[in-house]
Parts: structure tokens; C-alpha cells; sequence
């Protein structure tokens, strides 16, 4: 008999399958960022992977994963505004961060071309609803 036999090979494709299904969501690396709740739905996604800036505890500037210094945050913003299509940009900012600093980073932002900001934040109740209702 000459056929080759392709059903260990199938089976061999299948759990490499399976593995890479189950492995991929946990390579995505995150930065830790105590975000504060509130009641707002999420926004739909589109095509283009949404820019995100993130703005640690620390004072740390983050775009996607790469931590960027004060001095050349406006800087990349306008070369990374060059390539894109979409204006959208996500902020996550930790809820300890104090707000002339988050809208000191949302000013950059809008001056780098980005006029369609949106704040992240997790679902929860908020903290002006005291009475639960």
C-alpha cells in the first residue's frame, strides 16, 4: 500500500489548534489599572485596532504597551496620527490620578490630532448613587 495515511497528521493539527485557541488570550499583556465604574455602555469596535493611552498610578504615559516620557508623548502622538485613519483614541487613566492631569493628557492628545477621545472605565455602579436607585 503506497497512500500516506494523513490521520495522525490531522489529529497532531488539531491539538496544535486547540492550544493555539486557548494560549492566545493570555499573551496579551496588559497594563494594571484600577479604572473607575460607572453605568456608561460600551463603545462598538471597528476594523482598525483602537489606540489606547494609559496613565498608570505611577504617572506613567503608556501607548498601547510601550511606556512613553512627557517630553516625547506629543511627539509620537502626531507620528502615530500621521498613519492612522481613525481619530479615536481610548484614555484609561487609574481613578488615582488627579483630573487637571488627566485633562493635561487629553489636551496633548487633541492638539496631536486626535478629536474623538474616549474615556475607558468598568461597569459598576457609581459612586453618586447612594441611595441604589
Amino acid at each position: 500500500m503506497s497512500d500516506i495515511n494523513v490521520t495522525p497528521f490531522v489529529d497532531v493539527m488539531l491539538v496544535l489548534l486547540v492550544v493555539f485557541m486557548v494560549a492566545a488570550p493570555l499573551m496579551t499583556v496588559g497594563i494594571p489599572v484600577e479604572l473607575p465604574k460607572t453605568q456608561a455602555s460600551a463603545i462598538p469596535s471597528e476594523a482598525e485596532e483602537p489606540l489606547t493611552v494609559t496613565m498608570t498610578a505611577e504617572g506613567q504615559l503608556m501607548i498601547q504597551t510601550t511606556e512613553v516620557s512627557q517630553e516625547d508623548f506629543l511627539t509620537r502622538l502626531r507620528g502615530i496620527a500621521e498613519e492612522r485613519a481613525d481619530d479615536r483614541v481610548f484614555l484609561r487613566a487609574d481613578g488615582a490620578i488627579p483630573y487637571d492631569a488627566v485633562m493635561q493628557v487629553m489636551g496633548a492628545m487633541n492638539q496631536a490630532g486626535f478629536a474623538n477621545i474616549g474615556l475607558v472605565t468598568e461597569l459598576g455602579d457609581p459612586a453618586l448613587d447612594q441611595d441604589g436607585g
